[in-house]
């Protein structure tokens, strides 16, 4: 990670990232109680890990970093996310995008509201995405993983 992603990093911690990070942790925790929601805990668990630390990394389908299709990513997933979309990712994507919007106002708040901006698209269908660090490659990774499990 760049000392520019750190400083980012450290500056959205300071200025509302750690309540980004606790709401989505609060509602990955609700979800794993409720037994019903336990599909979407692991989602609202990796977002929450992403609104943490936003700078620096990006969300990818766990395929794409495996070489292989899961639960999360295949036709389930599909239907995960459908669910989730109807019942809870097109407000939590308004909030972020609400956010993002009252940031940009600024040019210091930019960065801030870019990654509020990917946290709304990744709060609209989480599913299935795994969260890794901007310079993980995905034409070297994959081919990496695959021949490990052969």
């Amino acid at each position: 990670m760049s000392i520019v992603s750190v400083l980012l990093n450290i500056l959205w911690l300071v200025f509302g990232g750690v309540w980004s990070g606790l709401g989505w942790l609060l509602a990955g925790l609700i979800m794993a109680l409720s037994i019903v929601g336990l599909p979407w805990a692991k989602a609202a668990f990796n977002i929450a890990i992403y609104s943490f630390l936003p700078f620096g990394r990006r969300a990818v389908r766990r395929d794409l970093v495996s070489g292989q299709e899961d639960f999360g990513t295949g036709p389930l997933g599909t239907i995960g996310n459908i669910i989730w979309l109807l019942i809870a990712g097109w407000w939590l994507a308004l909030i972020h995008l609400a956010t993002a919007a009252v940031l940009a106002v600024t040019i210091i708040g930019i960065p801030f509201a870019w990654a509020h901006f990917k946290l709304a698209g990744l709060s609209l269908w989480p599913v299935g995405y795994i969260i890794v660090d901007n310079d993980f490659d995905l034409e070297i990774e994959p081919k990496q993983n695959v021949s490990r499990v052969e």
